[in-house]
């Protein structure tokens, strides 16, 4: 069976999309991305009660259309450290997803908030509710200490030591985005580079 035609990786915001703010799409930008397994969808799927078949929105129990971070990357206009892997994403619908934002889950889903499974009266919230906490005890979550990236990507600027690959990949999404809209300038800065 092919779980891999089931699971999205979430897409980086961009500022001009939903209201997402400058730390939103800053910290999406640099997060490092985890791809899951096969086998790694197939156990998360198991742990929410769900197949390739029966796979819907964890929170409401309608169709999903995507996979929602299960603990947000950004809370109150921080970074929390979280990155995008299985054990951080769970299959959502677009509004719950949109409704939870980067609200914490289990706060969010006995909330009163517009579209929220509670104020949706979904009749197995307690069920779900359970699964969900289940699937936080599943996996070690990579949670990267901020203080930590800070104080390294200093240390970057006042002396020569390897760079870690989470700024790497930002360096490169960056020259990315360099080439594409300048790409003789952009070609001319990957020679400097080297």
């Amino acid at each position: 069976m092919n779980y891999f035609k089931v699971f999205k990786m979430p897409v980086p915001m961009k500022i001009t999309g939903r209201s997402s703010s400058i730390t939103n799409a800053f910290v999406n930008s640099i997060i490092p991305i985890m791809h899951p397994s096969e086998n790694d969808i197939k156990d998360s799927l198991e742990l929410l009660g769900m197949t390739v078949e029966t796979i819907e929105c964890i929170y409401c129990g309608s169709k999903y259309t995507e996979w929602d971070h299960l603990r947000p990357l950004v809370l109150n206009k921080k970074p929390t450290g979280y990155i995008s892997e299985i054990q951080n994403l769970v299959p959502s619908c677009g509004k719950c997803n949109q409704s939870k934002g980067n609200k914490e889950w289990l706060l969010w889903i006995n909330s009163s908030a517009k579209l929220s499974p509670k104020s949706k009266q979904v009749s197995d919230l307690k069920s779900r509710i359970e699964k969900l906490k289940k699937y936080e005890e599943w996996k070690v979550v990579t949670k990267l200490n901020i203080d930590v990236v800070k104080k390294k990507r200093h240390q970057v600027k006042q002396h020569s030591i390897q760079v870690p690959f989470y700024i790497k990949k930002a360096l490169a999404k960056i020259l990315y985005f360099v080439i594409s809209i300048m790409p003789d300038r952009g070609i001319r800065l990957c020679w400097e580079a080297t």
